[in-house]
């Protein structure tokens, strides 16, 4: 995993010190090679053994690793990772807005698939299929997370694993007042800060259901409630690239949980495709 990465993921889990040492480096990655830890921690105002711990704390043996891994990092995305897309790519097309946009997407989605470990999407993919078996499998999303909530349900059906989806916080509170163990709660949340949201779910692990969460990777009161979250990365300046992003980081993570519900249960594989064809016949004239 890049370190800034690393770093960007686990920000918001760091103490006030750490954090301002991770986002200097994240603003000034590029300035960090001219930097000693003496001069790093001057820029600061904290101490010499604060940024080394905040290396160490990061996996690397000392703060030279860190600004050699920062700075191999930053020169595979300007010339060995770029290079290989260009070259793939006519060279106009990739300087269009169209070629920027690719770019920012794939960055986002590879940011987001480092920052959810391959045994999180499996525990994702066993609890919705244990859920689906012999309990219920909640989902809700307000405004436009519904539409996440809404696609991913129908999805689900396709694989024979019915969900008990709302779009209306109330109707989902009556719902959830019949969950029980072994059921499952996906919460779709961007910010994840909607007390509603946040109420119903609390309501649901006293059920002894499992909370499983869907935002950004930022702290946030849902997440720290959940069994399970699911993380999205998608950072840009620009306010109309920035939600492009997560739709498409967002997609991308639910796309690799459905994949492994389809691939881990022949019976789940052989009712997809049953339903396909007679959603096929269906439109058939």
């Amino acid at each position: 995993m890049s370190p800034l990465v690393k770093i960007r993921a686990e920000r918001d889990q760091m103490s006030a010190v750490e954090r301002r040492v991770a986002d200097f480096i994240l603003e000034n990655a590029q300035l960090l090679r001219d930097y000693s830890s003496q001069q790093l921690a001057d820029a600061l105002g904290i101490s010499q053994s604060s940024v080394v711990k905040f290396t160490q704390k990061l996996g690397f043996k000392g703060y030279p690793d860190l600004k050699y891994s920062v700075g191999e990092a930053i020169a595979r995305a300007d010339n060995g990772d770029a290079a290989q897309v260009a070259a793939h790519v006519p060279a106009a097309a990739d300087e269009s807005p169209a070629g920027n946009l690719w770019r920012c997407k794939s960055a986002s989605e590879e940011e987001t698939r480092l920052i959810n470990a391959p045994e999180t999407l499996q525990a994702v993919a066993d609890a919705i299929a244990v859920a689906g078996a012999g309990g219920k499998v909640f989902m809700i999303g307000l405004g436009d997370d519904d539409m996440y909530a809404r696609g991913f349900a129908q999805r689900l059906s396709l694989l024979g694993i019915p969900c008990v989806h709302h779009v209306d916080a109330g109707r989902m509170a009556a719902s959830v007042s019949a969950a029980g163990a072994g059921d499952i709660f996906l919460v779709f949340s961007e910010q994840g800060q909607h007390p509603a949201l946040c109420k119903i779910a609390r309501f649901f692990r006293e059920r002894r259901g499992r909370l499983i969460t869907v935002t950004r990777h930022t702290s946030n009161p849902l997440r720290a409630l959940a069994d399970i979250a699911l993380l999205v990365s998608a950072h840009d300046e620009r306010p109309y690239i920035q939600p492009v992003l997560y739709q498409s980081a967002l997609q991308h993570l639910l796309d690799g949980v459905f994949v492994q519900l389809c691939e881990g249960d022949e019976q789940r594989h052989l009712q997809l495709l049953a339903n396909l064809e007679r959603i096929q016949q269906m439109l058939d004239p």
